[in-house]
């Protein structure tokens, strides 16, 4: 999955943690099947964390050496 694309799925999921958490409505069952938002709620959390780790390994870094010979001179 490309940045672009991750970068838009993870910015709906924050939009719709902020519904959810504006407005927070009980668990409840309706016609036997039952919403639990709770459980929605952290899913999307998990979702959001997953993709902001993606997003991070993505980015550049730098890495810091030193070099030396191999007898030890300097």
């Amino acid at each position: 999955m490309n940045e672009t694309i991750l970068r838009t799925i993870h910015a709906q999921i924050l939009e719709r943690i902020a519904e959810i958490t504006a407005s927070p409505k009980p668990t409840y069952s309706i016609d036997g099947q039952e919403i639990k938002w709770a459980e929605y709620l952290k899913s999307l959390r998990e979702t959001a964390a997953w993709i902001e780790q993606r997003l991070n390994s993505q980015e550049p870094f730098e890495i810091v050496s030193r070099g030396g010979t191999m007898d030890g001179r300097r």
